[in-house]
């Protein structure tokens, strides 16, 4: 089982989106898929239609909980999602000093039977906080959306010190396998020059795919349903089959 964090400690960078439709993707090929909403927002689990009034991944991390307890089948093929709930809010105070809090995850996913599935999502919070840790040091590849703002560049440099530093400490293992162009505006020529930049100081980390801006992308939660169901024939749907086919592209090569 593949086990993919998607991180960036940017809000608004794309990471629930990617998350859910690169799942669904995936899920299109023939992938199985175990999406793990690590988020206290808990838009993924939302935007599956899921709504809060459970602990969800909160009883994992606080109570000793088993994650084949909580895993829900998602109303897309092949994808099944650990759901989040607002409870998570309180779980990096409940955390704070405990031994061994940031392995959590990693204890747990091991009690899986891994043949079940073949990739594992994290959809990780935009903070490098205890749970963002947590899915570092569970996953054995990171996978970073970027926003096609010339902000959303500063922090990469930060993110990519915590991915170095978690590999030294914590897991030798992983490694960013690749950066994600996303919300790119193909109208504006400023878009354009931060995917340029991306590609000149990144080289091959960064997907040949970029995600480009697509209302029906963002309408997509309100139905419950991911891109490829929600609208089949979008930019948007097209865009995350071409990162979910560059995915497995590498397969053979983890």
């Amino acid at each position: 089982m593949r086990t993919i964090a998607v991180v960036n400690q940017k809000g608004g960078s794309g990471k629930t989106t990617t998350a859910v439709n690169l799942a669904a993707a995936l899920g299109e090929r023939k992938r199985r898929v175990l999406l793990l909403d690590l988020d206290p927002q808990h838009s993924a689990t939302d935007w599956f239609g899921l709504h809060d009034g459970y602990k969800g991944i909160f009883s994992v991390f606080a109570e000793n909980g088993n994650l084949l307890d909580i895993i829900t089948p998602s109303s897309v093929a092949g994808v099944d999602l650990v759901p989040s709930s607002s409870w998570l809010v309180g779980v990096e105070k409940f955390l704070a000093g405990e031994v061994g809090a940031e392995t959590i995850l990693h204890r747990k996913l091991a009690t899986l039977q891994k043949s079940r599935w073949d990739y594992a999502l994290i959809d990780c919070p935009p903070t490098l906080g205890v749970l963002t840790i947590n899915a570092l040091v569970a996953a054995q590849e990171v996978l970073v959306p970027v926003e096609a703002h010339v902000m959303a560049l500063s922090g990469l440099a930060q993110l990519i010190e915590t991915v170095e530093l978690v590999q030294e400490r914590l897991n030798p293992e992983l490694r960013i396998t690749g950066i994600l162009p996303c919300r790119v505006d193909a109208r504006t020529r400023h878009a354009q020059e931060v995917v340029e930049q991306l590609r000149e100081r990144f080289e091959k980390l960064v997907y040949r795919s970029a995600i480009r801006e697509n209302v029906r992308v963002a309408e997509a939660p309100s139905f419950s349903l991911p891109i490829t169901l929600y609208d089949e024939r979008s930019y948007g749907a097209a865009d995350y089959r071409a990162l979910a086919e560059e995915v497995i592209e590498r397969e053979q090569a983890v």
